[in-house]
């Protein structure tokens, strides 16, 4: 009719409706808008919202790296390089930088794949990270942080329909960026599990279930592996990544690593192994045939750079052909920002032993890792004191998520209301303590079990608040629904 809508939900998009992405979801809106209640002088039992939703380093305090901030300050005002107040390994970085800028700013586009020196820095950084595999410069694509690298292979490897339609493997508890993207590209999520009782580990005889299952109503394609895992945070063994390796070759798909927590290794024994490192280890039989994609980021880890959106990915044994698709397909989005370019180029090539800044920055770097680590520790230690939560040791990245038990009351009172039982639980959290998680069926979960997610990122004096708090709440929750 004349005068109504082009645009209504019934003529949109149906794959943009059945995205979901609960980092962001409906308890943060709750979250925004009880902080502009507080704003407005409303009374609430908690005098400020602590967001534990989102892995936001800086947001919680973390302190930025002090020479990644100096080099991006001479990099956006080049008059600071005659300025007395830097040291001149930070003039040197900004100036190597501006050089591969267009116009000696970075202010202008780039390359479409990135800057060249910058994909080279990044090259080396994986060469000996991975004790001296080769990596070529070509095989890296800069990116707006990692998730849009994962969003353009994902991209890549959509097609058919009905049973042929492409099915990616995701771990559940998974990080909803894929589940989103799957769901605007009309692709097939295909659920894995990780089992809780063992650290979240990965079990091959669940992804050949999972795959069998899948087989029957579409072409499963790609298999997405998170390590170290978020939500979950397990870091996966040598000897798990092999068998993945192993059961990607035989069963014919393509592996996708997503590897940004690389530098968030906490637990005793555990250590992180890249699958590029282990593909090259296991032999030419693999190494020359599984395709693979890695991905990182200058988001996580010791940097917290999440504004920045830089990151980067690796494709390893890509068709020629379709490596070609590939570059057409991100010239369209002209190039990643350049100041993420820039700033995942000192991520990867930081100051060196015998330069000026060296001293300070692998101070930050250790204390900030040192930090999370305790907290780590903390989080799990305090949350297993609480009857009726579980949590598994965080062994890497930034987020605990420990198993709750809820009620059966409180079960079907969530049901009346519409809510997922642990949205239920998540939102009664918010409103009566002011603290912000996720729940756990926003990532996923066995069925009948619930689950939230939470940072570990508040600085230490506020963690132990905001444990002391949950714990406190769940054993009133407990109380009031039994």
């Amino acid at each position: 009719a004349v005068g109504s809508k082009v645009l209504t939900t019934d003529t949109m998009n149906p794959s943009v409706k059945k995205v979901e992405y609960a980092v962001r979801g409906p308890i943060v809106q709750r979250a925004v808008e009880i902080e502009n209640e507080l704003k407005k002088g409303a009374k609430k039992p908690f005098s400020e919202v602590i967001k534990a939703n989102i892995g936001d380093a800086h947001a919680m305090g973390q302190q930025p790296v002090t020479f990644f901030r100096q080099v991006l300050a001479l990099c956006s005002y080049p008059e600071l390089l005659n300025s007395p107040l830097f040291p001149e390994d930070v003039k040197s970085r900004a100036g190597r930088i501006l050089q591969s800028c267009g116009g000696g700013s970075i202010g202008a586009y780039s390359a479409s794949q990135g800057i060249e020196c910058v994909r080279q820095d990044v090259a080396q950084y994986i060469k000996q990270r991975d004790g001296g595999i080769p990596c070529n410069p070509d095989n890296i694509y800069l990116s707006t942080g990692a998730s849009d690298a994962i969003v353009t292979i994902l991209k890549l490897l959509v097609c058919g329909e009905g049973r042929t339609c492409t099915g990616a493997m995701i771990p559940i508890p998974q990080y909803p960026l894929y589940s989103a993207a799957l769901a605007e590209l009309g692709a097939v999520q295909i659920n894995y599990y990780l089992d809780e009782e063992n650290c979240w580990s990965l079990n091959i005889g669940e992804l050949r279930r999972a795959l069998v299952d899948a087989r029957k109503h579409c072409n499963p394609r790609v298999l997405c592996i998170i390590n170290p895992g978020n939500p979950t945070g397990q870091v996966q063994s040598r000897k798990c990544i092999e068998d993945v390796i192993r059961f990607a070759a035989e069963e014919n798909l393509f592996l996708m690593a997503d590897e940004v927590y690389q530098d968030n290794v906490y637990a005793d024994g555990c250590h992180f192994h890249s699958f590029k490192k282990v593909l090259f280890e296991m032999g030419p039989q693999y190494s020359n045939t599984v395709e693979l994609a890695s991905f990182h980021s200058t988001s996580k880890c010791y940097m917290g750079e999440c504004g920045f959106r830089g990151g980067y990915m690796e494709v390893v044994n890509m068709d020629s052909d379709v490596k070609a698709q590939l570059t057409k397909l991100v010239s369209v989005r002209l190039c990643p920002p350049v100041p993420g370019q820039a700033l995942m180029d000192l991520v990867v090539n930081p100051p060196k032993p015998g330069e000026p800044s060296h001293a300070t920055f692998m101070k930050e770097r250790t204390a900030t890792l040192r930090s999370l680590a305790e907290r780590a520790k903390l989080t799990e230690q305090i949350l297993n004191t609480v009857p009726g939560i579980h949590c598994n040791p965080v062994q890497g990245a930034m987020y605990s998520f420990p198993q709750i038990t809820i009620p059966e009351r409180a079960v079907q009172e969530a049901k009346e209301k519409g809510q997922a039982p642990d949205m239920f639980y998540c939102m009664k959290l918010l409103d009566e303590t002011g603290i912000c998680v996720v729940p756990g069926s926003g990532f996923g979960q066995k069925e009948g079990t619930y689950h939230f997610r939470m940072t570990i990122l508040p600085p230490t004096d506020k963690l132990k608040i905001l444990l002391q708090k949950v714990k406190e709440f769940h054993m009133g929750f407990t109380e009031q629904f039994s």
